[in-house]
């Protein structure tokens, strides 16, 4: 191992943009439990398999259908 490394000829990291960033979400645990037997299914973790249902709604443009009704 060298005592000190020369990094100005270093290019960025392609990748930079596509990093994952820690955030805390509160979901129900059904929620949860339904996404972690789905991960178990087909092999991969479920946060993963989160990130990538999430993925698909942004990219598809998906909007939950909400209507709120009135209490008279």
């Amino acid at each position: 191992m060298r005592k000190t490394y020369d990094f100005s000829e270093g290019a960025k990291n392609p990748y930079a943009k596509r990093l994952k960033k820690q955030v805390t979400i509160r979901l129900e645990e059904g929620t949860i439990a339904y996404f972690k037997d789905l991960a178990e299914e087909v092999g991969i973790p479920y946060q993963t398999l989160i990130n990538l249902y999430l993925r698909d709604c942004a990219a598809t443009s998906r909007r939950l259908a909400l209507e709120w009704k009135r209490e008279n």
